[in-house]
């Protein structure tokens, strides 16, 4: 199913190259601006839950440019500009994701000093979606760059929770949070950093470390997205020690605006299911898999020649 899904979702996404010297304020000025979307997977029911936006930049003749090429080094006020664009423009993308059937929370990734110096509570108060499924928007910020102010920063998690948006500390484990001060911050989502990720099928250390990191968002109720899967044993890995989300290459690269919705509208990911939906589904899949292990454990434990008798045992039918 994997290899399926990457293969629908990659089959015409092409990653840009950096290119050339060129500086953030004028890609902003000659609006060369764009989002690409790569998808977060449940990783137990391989379902689209998200999307993070990243940044790009298209010239006039079509070619790209990949972040690292104007990013480092940016000016602050025009990281602050940037951060201002890609807010509203994630806005406006969910709704083209919407009309095309998929009910999918975003995430941009934005500077700390922005939460500071952007009013971007005020922001989605006047320009998010005013549909009632809108399901919020996620701001992350890596841990690097965490505020030390943590009696401001819990002062404007809880203004941006009143107009549905929460923050998500990217890349964990990557800086040097203490646990004590992580337990202190107002976050909802901890993304693994990718060098935790890689072969964690393989590495004790990196199996060990994401295990410890899956276990101490547990304990602060936090959600644990993890970040750079590129294998399908690493995601079984992750599964298994309870990691909830995933992206990576194995899903998905990240690809342009109009590729993302094309996919969701022929449906080569597929949405989360409602509530209701999904609570159904769980019981069905609960009594399809309590039916098999009664199946293995005739197999294994009844005499061969009355198998075919076990063998021939209906299915258990559920409501729908």
């Amino acid at each position: 199913m994997l290899q399926a899904l990457h293969k629908l979702l990659t089959s015409s996404t092409n990653e840009p190259e950096t290119d050339g010297a060129v500086t953030l304020g004028e890609i902003l000025r000659r609006d060369w601006f764009e989002l690409w979307y790569q998808p977060k997977i449940d990783l137990k029911s391989k379902r689209l839950v998200g999307a993070e936006a990243l940044v790009r930049a298209r010239k006039p003749d079509g070619g790209l440019i990949g972040p690292g090429a104007f990013l480092p080094g940016a000016k602050e006020a025009d990281m602050l500009a940037l951060t201002e664009r890609v807010i509203l423009t994630a806005l406006r993308d969910f709704e083209d994701c919407a009309a095309h059937g998929a009910v999918v929370k975003l995430s941009v990734n934005v500077p700390a000093s922005a939460l500071v110096k952007l009013p971007i509570a005020r922001m989605l108060r006047e320009e998010r979606p005013r549909a009632v499924n809108w399901p919020g928007l996620i701001l992350e910020v890596t841990e690097d760059e965490v505020m030390d102010d943590l009696e401001v920063a819990n002062e404007i998690a809880e203004e941006l929770r009143t107009v549905r948006c929460s923050l998500a500390l990217d890349d964990f484990g990557a800086g040097y949070s203490s646990l004590a001060r992580l337990r202190q911050l107002p976050f909802s989502e901890l993304k693994i950093d990718r060098s935790y990720v890689t072969d964690c099928n393989l590495d004790r250390v990196n199996a060990g470390l994401c295990e410890t990191i899956v276990e101490l968002a547990k304990r602060f109720e936090l959600k644990v997205v993890a970040e750079g899967i590129e294998t399908t044993s690493e995601s079984q890995t992750l599964l298994e020690i309870g990691c909830d989300v995933g992206q990576g290459f194995l899903f998905a690269r990240p690809m342009a605006k109009g590729q993302f919705v094309a996919a969701i509208s022929r449906r080569l990911v597929a949405p989360a299911k409602g509530p209701l939906k999904a609570r159904r589904q769980d019981r069905q899949e609960d009594h399809q898999e309590k039916d098999r292990e009664i199946r293995q454990d005739i197999r294994e434990n009844t005499p061969k020649e009355t198998r075919q008798v076990a063998a021939a045992l209906p299915r258990r039918v559920t409501a729908g």
